[in-house]
């Protein structure tokens, strides 16, 4: 199993897109993935820099894939004030 959190989270430069369409490639019928991104499908070609390759990784890793779909607040962001507020001390 590979886990990959927060998958484009920025843009990826030529190599980089490469390097990991041929993790993908690898992986691909042979390893469980999980994914992470806040970032739809939709947006990766213009991250990764190409559509060629942004079609061929996302190919694999949606052919036999279940995709969920969240949607909502960031649980980081919502629980950010109660973290970082200071308690009030009671005299």
């Amino acid at each position: 199993l590979i886990i990959i959190d927060d998958l484009m989270y920025m843009a990826m430069d030529q190599n980089e897109a490469n390097l990991f369409f041929h993790l993908v490639n690898h992986l691909y019928e042979r390893s469980a993935v999980i994914l992470t991104s806040n970032k739809g499908p939709e947006e990766w070609g213009e991250l990764l820099g190409d559509q060629g390759i942004t079609t061929a990784i996302l190919d694999r890793l949606l052919h036999r894939s279940e995709v969920l779909h969240l949607d909502g607040d960031s649980h980081r962001i919502k629980h950010r004030k109660t973290l970082f507020q200071a308690k009030s001390v009671q005299n």
